[in-house]
């Protein structure tokens, strides 16, 4: 029996969380289904996925590592370090997983070496979905009457649906309260607000639910750990990405300064940049995204070398259902995995995106991974093509 061979790749963006380019590596009549990190511009995700289409032409789908260290090397002189590259490159990796995992009849945990759990726990990101509206889109910044409330009323609907965990922004209360958007300090009253914020969640809530705070890497180092010091009381899961993701000293220096758990990542790319941050003893939690660090394979090497320090495995993802299941593999074949994230939560057709072996996607708060090949689940193209994304002319897996 000959072994079989890549015939072609093809994409397609969707509008899920974001902009998503999906990705579709085909050996004959076989395809597997990958997804790119969304809010990159889609055209130029697509164009790299599709230059890299020759580096894998007639290679056998299921030396998945040997064709990643290709495109990788190959990509070496042209930002194959971080970026677009790395993105696109993601992308086409959990297709070749997905595709791997079919042709051999097993699911890709299975291939990554096995599963510690099946039963993959989640976060709800409160900032999610109608959240936007309700808080992101207030004339004047979030500093409103009534925007914890936003807060609060989306958290409350999280537990009810069964997760133990959530996350929420405060680097949103902008408008008048802000001082100077570039400088990155924290105004008096700003951080009387983001304080009041936390507080107002974690009375809500209770002492039961765990509670991540983000702030996208926007301030500085006295005003991150003035913060940080001032959540110390609310028993927080992690502070995330206080201070710009280029410079792990000074989020060394923060965590060294405070007993909240910091936790960064989403910003940092493939094994070699993450080595940087462990040596930097700069987080108390590792959060690299799956469909953008470099894929599957890349975030096990991330995690594995993140159990060497102790380090738990909490991957960032804002992903549509393809992107989320993936990382779920991941999560499910490493020892130190702490929670994934989940970024839809007032998105009802999220779940229609694919049709998942196990059902529905995700159930009180978890991803329930099955046996079937792959990553287990289709894309229902119906959907995807309902909520295509239209600009930059993507052709939809090559029919236009």
């Amino acid at each position: 029996m000959s072994a079989p061979r890549i015939t072609r790749v093809e994409t397609a963006a969707i509008r899920a969380v974001g902009p998503s380019v999906l990705v579709r590596v085909w050996a004959g009549d076989e395809h597997g289904l990958g997804e790119c990190y969304p809010s990159a511009p889609a055209a130029g995700i697509h164009q790299i996925v599709m230059n890299m289409e020759e580096q894998l032409l007639g290679e056998d789908p299921r030396d998945v590592e040997r064709l990643y260290e290709k495109m990788r090397r190959w990509n070496i002189f042209t930002g194959g370090q971080a970026g677009a590259v790395i993105t696109a490159l993601s992308g086409i990796e959990i297709a070749l997983w997905d595709l791997a995992g079919k042709l051999q009849g097993v699911p890709v945990y299975r291939l990554l070496g096995g599963a510690f759990r099946r039963r993959v726990r989640l976060y709800a990101d409160c900032n999610a979905g109608t959240v936007d509206a309700a808080a992101h889109h207030i004339e004047g910044g979030l500093f409103e009457e009534g925007s914890n409330e936003a807060y609060i009323s989306v958290a409350r609907e999280a537990i009810e649906r069964g997760f133990d965990a959530i996350k929420l922004d405060v680097d949103d209360i902008t408008g008048p309260l802000h001082r100077d958007f570039y400088n990155g300090g924290i105004s008096p009253k700003e951080h009387e607000a983001m304080v009041e914020r936390v507080a107002a969640v974690r009375e809500a809530v209770g002492p039961e639910v765990e509670v991540a705070i983000d702030m996208h890497g926007r301030f500085d180092i006295p005003s991150s750990i003035r913060f940080a010091r001032a959540m110390e009381p609310f028993d927080l899961l992690w502070l995330e990405e206080p201070t710009p993701p280029e410079n792990l000293d000074a989020l060394a220096e923060v965590r060294r300064s405070t007993s909240t758990p910091i936790c960064a990542g989403e910003n940092v790319y493939t094994r070699f940049d993450f080595r940087e941050l462990f040596a930097k003893r700069a987080v108390d939690y590792v959060m690299p995204d799956v469909a953008k660090c470099g894929g599957l394979a890349e975030a096990k090497r991330i995690a594995n070398l993140a159990e060497l320090d102790y380090i738990p495995f909490a991957p960032h993802n804002v992903s549509s259902p393809v992107g989320t299941v993936a990382a779920a593999h991941v999560c499910a074949a490493v020892s130190n995995f702490s929670v994934l994230e989940w970024h839809a939560i007032d998105m009802p057709h999220w779940e229609d995106f694919v049709r998942y072996a196990g059902g529905r996607v995700i159930r009180e708060g978890h991803i329930e991974l099955t046996e079937e090949p792959g990553l287990g689940l289709e894309l229902n193209e119906e959907v995807a093509r309902e909520y295509r994304h239209e600009k930059g002319g993507i052709p939809f897996f090559g029919r236009g």
